[in-house]
């Protein structure tokens, strides 16, 4: 009991000052060691693994995306074509003129889908080398440019459409926005609106979550895809641009940007950071047994020995 003669002896400023700064620093020791002890346990590229170039003497490299038989394919964008680069490394082009392709997915059925910018269509291109146009318009008027798009488990496509420099001109839109092909190929319309220079976009292998990058906010999103195939739930997942963007099968984000390729946890963190020679547009997985991660940079393809693989 304290009596009314007892004296109670307050902490001094200076005492105070320094919990806090105790306090600070211990923060930032846990901080830097968690971010350390994510890398460490992530270990996703291969034991003292470097970063080569494939090839080069390219225009624009763009795209990078693999089939299921180890074939590569990459979009140049400068010089008007799709390559696909075989699993023995021959490099052939598989589609020229391409409209000034940029993105590239596979469609449930192996064929390779095709953002043509100055096509402003999403095209098809089957294993018979024939060409058709999945989606061309909306609501009349072509697309802006179709930029970047990937694939949902049930067959619906989801594409961003900024423009940038193909075609010239106004854009053709109302804005530039991200759509939603339906299931069936039948139906197309924008489910975001408001993100200024949409890009790079993709989505986890069960479908429920999908990434969009903004280079004009330099930032990624990432939303949860309602059953109705709606984006919603809109959170910050990264304080950085990006371009191009893929997945492994561990559910890491791997993001283009200034000095080559970050990666981060689903929970947004960065576990590591992948260094290129020139700055990379796109990045995708492939080689024969899916572990080689590739990168598109400028006027280079460049690759990378890794312990993981796509995450489809």
């Amino acid at each position: 009991m304290i009596t009314d003669s007892a004296t109670i002896q307050l902490p001094t400023k200076s005492t105070v000052a320094g919990l806090l700064c105790a306090l600070l620093f211990t923060l930032i020791y846990i901080t830097q060691f968690s971010s350390s002890a994510n890398a460490a346990e992530a270990q996703l590229i291969y034991a003292d693994a470097k970063v080569i170039e494939v090839a080069s003497n390219f225009g624009f490299l763009e795209g990078p995306v693999a089939d299921q038989l180890g074939n590569l394919f990459f979009t140049d964008i400068n010089n008007n074509t799709v390559h696909k680069m075989t699993a023995s490394g021959q490099i052939l082009p598989a589609y020229s003129p391409s409209n000034y392709a940029n993105g590239l997915a596979i469609d449930l059925d192996g064929s390779l889908l095709i953002c043509e910018q100055s096509g402003q269509r999403i095209s098809k291109l089957a294993a018979d080398g024939s060409v058709s146009t999945v989606v061309s318009r909306y609501a009349g008027k072509p697309f802006n440019s179709p930029n970047d798009l990937w694939v949902h488990p049930n067959g619906s496509i989801y594409f961003t459409d900024p423009r940038y420099n193909f075609p010239a001109g106004k854009i053709s839109q109302e804005g530039e926005y991200v759509y939603l092909i339906s299931q069936d190929r039948s139906r197309v319309e924008p489910v975001i609106i408001d993100i200024p220079k949409p890009n790079g976009v993709v989505g986890t292998e069960d479908g429920k979550t999908l990434y969009i990058a903004s280079t004009e906010l330099r930032k990624v999103f990432r939303f949860d895809i309602s059953p109705n195939g709606y984006l919603v739930n809109k959170i910050e997942f990264a304080d950085q641009g990006s371009d191009g963007m893929t997945l492994d099968q561990q559910g890491n984000v791997y993001l283009t940007w200034v000095g080559g390729v970050s990666v981060r946890n689903p929970e947004g963190e960065e576990i590591e950071f992948i260094r290129t020679p020139q700055m990379p547009a796109n990045v995708g997985f492939g080689g024969a047994d899916g572990k080689t991660l590739f990168m598109t940079a400028r006027t280079s393809l460049y690759s990378i020995k890794m312990n993981v693989t796509a995450s489809r």
